[in-house]
């Protein structure tokens, strides 16, 4: 905020989801549920660690911006940014499935917390021939993400990826996946998603974050925007450098500020 004779400005305001006393009651429900029972009798209660709880959602990640701040110095020329259509920059959705890092008694690291990230794409024909290449060359492009793709992603990716890297000594705990309340995500009670969590042998579920409330999940509220500026400093030019560098990110981000992520979101409720 900047104040001159007595009159404020604020500065990058950034438009919120409107939330309706519904939704209001049920982020509260949320947070309460989130409280843990046997601190309800202290005069200060605590939350959860979040340690059981997957976070996911997805995203779409670009190529570049249409504004970038460089930092120059004086004998440097201005950057040369070019694009075919500035209102069609390349970009590509990738679901993302992270959770709170761990470390034991020691202090050595036995969960990074990073589960996986996977690109809703596939590689397709080109049905024509162009000047950057021969017809029938494969290329890589985006789906269509409807629920059918989200089961298939979950069931085939998703559960695999927990299965794998989930601590030992935790896989008897029960294990919730939080999603948003989008239309094209799995049901709680989906038959396919149960029958694949049974395989398993782990108590894996399903659960729905607040209506209109982003910021209750770790990669809406830091995560995303710190590996989309990440993946900027790169400068891709294809969309399989895009995939690339946004999954090299993924493996490489600090699991610090991983926890850092959920601190924060313990903080806002």
């Amino acid at each position: 905020m900047v104040c001159y004779n007595n009159i404020c400005f604020t500065q990058n305001v950034t438009l919120k989801p409107l939330l309706r006393e519904s939704n209001m009651k049920e982020r509260l429900q949320f947070c309460i549920s989130m409280l843990d029972q046997i601190t309800l009798g202290d005069a200060e209660p605590k939350f959860i660690d979040m340690q059981n709880i997957v976070h996911m959602d997805e995203k779409w990640f670009y190529m570049t911006k249409k504004k970038r701040k460089y930092y120059l110095l004086p004998e440097e020329d201005d950057p040369t940014r070019t694009v075919q259509n500035k209102n069609n920059i390349g970009k590509v959705m990738l679901l993302t499935v992270v959770a709170r890092p761990r470390r034991d008694a020691q202090g050595t690291v036995i969960f990074s917390g990073k589960i996986g990230v996977w690109a809703f794409v596939k590689e397709v024909p080109a049905a024509r021939k162009s000047q950057n290449r021969a017809r029938g060359t494969l290329e890589t492009k985006s789906i269509i993400v409807n629920r059918n793709v989200m089961r298939e992603y979950l069931i085939e990716k998703v559960i695999p990826a927990i299965k794998s890297c989930w601590p030992h000594d935790a896989v008897r705990e029960t294990i919730f996946i939080q999603q948003d309340n989008a239309r094209t995500h799995v049901l709680p009670n989906d038959p396919a998603f149960l029958e694949a969590v049974a395989a398993t042998g782990l108590d894996i579920r399903l659960m729905q974050q607040p209506p209109n409330s982003p910021d209750m999940n770790v990669l809406d509220l830091g995560f995303f925007r710190s590996i989309q500026s990440l993946t900027d400093c790169r400068s891709p030019t294809t969309i399989e450098e895009l995939i690339h560098d946004v999954e090299e990110e993924f493996e490489e981000y600090d699991m610090e500020n991983l926890n850092r992520v959920f601190l924060t979101l313990q903080m806002c409720m």
